[in-house]
């Protein structure tokens, strides 16, 4: 019997994804768990694994297609009784679940009736309640032909849906497909709160596209031009960046630090750097003095919360680390750096930037960072002014360092100067609290010691 294979949920919050790969044919033999496409996310590449073995009759999916959770990627013919027997035990255990939908649903609009009864029988007027009631559950029926608006699939595929009848109206009314809307209730069952949540989240999506457009001219007049496609990491950096823009006044402070010292030290750790399996550098010791930065200025670790008026401190210290790609910008994040050695960090940071560069970062390995270090120095530059990565309230740049003469103890010496940028929400970081910070940095990495010893 055919077997549909279909989309999983990749990662919480991520219901879209971009096919960039299909890594079997039709006439394939499969076995469960072998991968059969690669999707393209927000921000990385996942492999889709079959959830069942057999022959693959029909591929739905090709590359370029963009899919969501659910879609069917291809179809299978089973090769033995007992994965058809699973089947039909699958079968049967969505039949007891519809059945059981059903009758919580008759439940639910019994109960509203019962309830307009009641009501209807203080005010006299039962059957009017009762009329109004059916014809406010019925779909809407198209005003030329007088047919329903839904199709009999349609219907179908909805009342799948663990939801009671006053939430289903509730859907339809506000715009919203009921089957896209994950619910909060018990068993997954959808509620009110999760339509009216839906409602506005799309109608701020649509808002955003509106306030961002553009009118542009036509380009071709002066001559020729092409259009791509944005890759799903680049819609991403486009509309996370401009979120931040927009919703976080930034301020950018700016401070220069001498690492002749932790030059040499690098110098002289580089081979047992090599040995463990990284590589030292300067982004490395950044990332343990950044631990030591924010225990000593808690506001840096810590998020706003305007619609509650809550400053939100984090007791963890999870840095993200940017790292440039040929698809983009993508940050993984270093978790609990303050418990690891420097050359501890220095083998994570180059484990997780090759895997970054070879698209098999996880989505888990890119999130609950507290702040980020965005080193551009292996470019060149001298400053720049990266922007807050929201939800986070300051994010650090850096700059190539360059020998400079510096007068010290009455003489010219050569010393190595390393430029820092820092940008930070002024809703919760004032100016005076931004140069300390910063400054404290420049100290500690003049004085490792400083971080070392939480001074």
């Amino acid at each position: 019997m055919a077997i549909e294979v279909k989309i999983p949920l990749i990662s919480e919050g991520v219901d879209t994804a971009e096919v960039i790969e299909v890594l079997v044919s039709e006439g394939d033999s499969i076995k469960e768990e072998q991968s059969i496409i690669a999707l393209e996310t927000d921000k990385a590449s996942v492999e889709v694994p079959s959830s069942h073995s057999g022959v693959i009759k029909e591929i739905k999916v090709s590359v370029g297609d963009e899919v969501k959770v659910g879609d069917v990627i291809l179809i299978l013919d089973d090769e033995g009784g007992e994965e058809e027997g699973k089947e039909n035990g699958d079968d049967d255990s969505g039949e007891t679940e519809q059945k059981k939908d059903k009758k919580e649903n008759d439940k639910d609009s019994e109960s509203g009736k019962n309830t307009k009864r009641e009501k209807a029988e203080k005010t006299g007027d039962s059957e009017e309640e009762s009329s109004e009631g059916e014809e406010k559950d019925e779909p809407k029926r198209d005003e030329k032909t007088g047919e329903k608006s839904e199709t009999k699939e349609e219907e179908m595929e909805a009342s799948d849906v663990p939801a009671s009848p006053s939430v289903r109206r509730l859907a339809r009314e506000s715009g919203v497909d009921i089957k896209r809307i994950k619910g909060s209730g018990p068993g997954g069952r959808i509620t009110e709160q999760d339509v009216k949540s839906q409602s506005k989240q799309a109608g701020k999506e649509g808002e955003d596209k509106k306030s961002t457009a553009v009118d542009l001219p036509d380009f071709s007049k002066w001559g020729a031009v092409q259009r791509e496609a944005l890759s799903n990491i680049r819609k991403t950096t486009a509309k996370n960046t401009l979120t931040s823009w927009q919703s976080i006044p930034h301020v950018f402070q700016f401070d220069e630090a001498d690492i002749s010292g932790i030059t040499q030290y690098m110098d002289e750790n580089k081979s047992k750097t090599e040995n463990a399996g990284g590589k030292l550098t300067i982004t490395a010791i950044l990332v343990k003095v950044m631990a030591s930065a924010l225990q000593q200025f808690p506001q840096f670790n810590a998020s706003i919360d305007m619609e509650n008026e809550e400053v939100i401190l984090k007791k963890y210290f999870h840095i993200g680390v940017a790292v440039d790609t040929d698809k983009g910008l993508l940050v993984p994040v270093i978790r609990d750096v303050e418990k690891k050695t420097i050359v501890e960090l220095a083998v994570e940071i180059s484990e997780l930037a090759e895997k970054t560069r070879q698209g098999k970062l996880s989505p888990e390995e890119m999130q609950g960072g507290n702040i980020t270090i965005s080193n551009l120095g292996g470019i060149g530059g001298t400053q720049f002014t990266p922007i807050v990565y929201s939800p986070q309230v300051a994010i650090l740049g850096v700059s190539r360092a360059k020998e400079q003469a510096v007068y010290l103890d009455g003489s010219f010496e050569p010393r190595q100067i390393l430029p820092l940028s820092l940008s930070y929400d002024h809703r919760l970081i004032d100016g005076a609290d931004g140069a300390r910070f910063l400054r404290w940095i420049c100290q500690a990495l003049e004085d490792p010691y400083r971080a070392l010893l939480g001074a």
